[in-house]
């Protein structure tokens, strides 16, 4: 089994059972028993068919090094974290989250929801697994243990569910774990819900688990239309991030998200630090000063976001990718939270969705544009030499003008650029990327 293919920037990944299977799990459930030090360790799963073998072996390999195990079931990834806040402990969620259904993968996190990333102990993690388990003692135990009413509890102690207006919300499972706790959470709510595929099944028989991707929000935007719904959301395969469409079926980009949560917090906390990541529109640091509030601009990456929020107290942190973080959730991303505080933003505001998002739009995004290469780092040598403006590599290559920029940014997993642009508007930013293509493509190596 290679490690150093499966172990990525935040988590390990890969196809099962060529790249992960059960052995492996194993090892990687011994070698974070021994790394995280814990007398217990939480431990969830996601609906996929290979995950229910991976986590039985993953508490196989904990358990041989003493270790005691919460056998959480089948939960969210955010439920896992939890966990490891309300019971103060380590966490591992088997998942591949938005990936196709032949992966899987598996998420770690220590007490408190701490973040295990790259910089936070992951390699050791795997060069631990790689080498294999040492001889052990007594084993662990494992038990099972349900956590579904206390999550619901967490989560709605965040939000006033009492403020919340008559609105008619559509919510697209996407068959991932989402339905696990959606329903249990609009019990408590005085919304209407209209529902497609909250049923779990690692098949997913009716669309692919990543809302990113915009044929995966078509049965939802047609379930809007029919219904007059007033807000739309999709979740992605372990429920950790969630989609939005406004009332005129558009869906909302993150940062647009990242703004309006901000706002949001900012009335209720004035002066707070607010933590973005840098290819969020350049609206959220506006409107984080604009409320009174501090922006801080980081990595992207949750390991990266949760560092941060943890140095500065934020009270929030967001990703132009969909993950939302709250520093009263253990500094943890929840796609559910944020739907919750996206519920009674609308609620106090009083006005469609598709009119209270004017004011944090200003700007023209590209979007996300993935660009094949043979060297990435030849390829973003030769963009930083053809452009003036300001440079930073903070995170990849970000070069910004006074009223645009762009970032190019290598993947963690493959050799791919990824290109975001924001301009004033729409024909600024296509002459922009057409740009940043035409220096790859005599200078950078673009696979055609």
């Amino acid at each position: 089994m290679d490690f150093d293919a499966i172990f990525k920037a935040y988590d390990v990944r890969g196809l099962v059972p060529e790249q992960l299977d059960e052995d492996a799990a194993r090892r990687i459930g011994a070698a974070f028993a021994r790394f995280a030090a814990s007398p217990r360790i939480a431990v969830g799963r996601d609906c996929r068919e290979s995950s229910p073998g991976l986590a039985a072996a993953l508490i196989e390999g904990m358990t041989s090094q003493g270790t005691d195990v919460d056998d959480l079931g089948m939960i969210t990834t955010d439920m896992v974290y939890f966990a490891a806040g309300s019971l103060d402990e380590p966490g591992a969620m088997v998942t591949a989250s938005h990936n196709p259904k032949g992966y899987n993968g598996i998420k770690l996190c220590l007490a408190g929801a701490a973040p295990v990333g790259e910089e936070t102990g992951l390699m050791e993690i795997r060069d631990a697994a790689a080498a294999g388990p040492p001889p052990s003692g007594a084993p662990g135990e494992a038990a099972s243990v349900d956590i579904l009413g206390g999550y619901v509890d967490h989560v709605l102690s965040i939000v006033d569910p009492a403020s919340f207006a008559d609105l008619h919300v559509g919510v697209d499972g996407g068959n991932g774990v989402a339905g696990v706790a959606v329903p249990a959470v609009f019990e408590r709510l005085p919304v209407r819900l209209r529902a497609l595929y909250l049923e779990p099944d690692g098949t997913f028989p009716n669309h692919h688990p990543d809302p990113l991707r915009p044929e995966n929000l078509r049965d939802l935007e047609r379930l809007m239309r029919d219904e007059s719904l007033d807000l739309g959301v999709a979740f992605d395969g372990d429920a950790d991030r969630a989609f939005f469409i406004d009332d005129r079926l558009r869906p909302l980009p993150g940062s647009t998200v990242t703004a309006m949560i901000a706002a949001w917090y900012l009335a209720r906390e004035p002066g707070a630090s607010i933590v973005h990541n840098l290819i969020c529109s350049r609206a959220v640091p506006e409107t984080v000063q604009a409320h009174g509030g501090t922006p801080v601009r980081t990595r992207v990456g949750h390991s990266f976001i949760k560092g941060v929020m943890k140095d500065t107290g934020a009270v929030f942190g967001g990703e132009h990718s969909g993950h939302y973080y709250f520093r009263d959730n253990y500094r943890a991303d929840s796609g559910i939270l944020a739907m919750l505080v996206l519920l009674q933003l609308l609620s106090e505001d009083g006005r469609p969705l598709s009119e209270v998002r004017r004011e944090y739009e200003p700007y023209a995004q590209s979007g996300e544009i993935n660009f094949q290469v043979i060297d990435p780092q030849e390829a973003a040598a030769a963009v930083a030499a053809a452009f003036d403006g300001h440079q930073d590599t903070l995170d990849g290559l970000t070069i910004s003008w006074g009223d645009r920029w762009f970032n190019l940014r290598p993947s963690n997993t493959e050799p791919v650029l990824r290109l975001n642009v924001e301009a004033p508007d729409r024909e600024a930013v296509d002459a922009l990327v057409a740009r940043v293509h035409g220096v790859l493509e005599v200078g950078g190596g673009v696979r055609t």
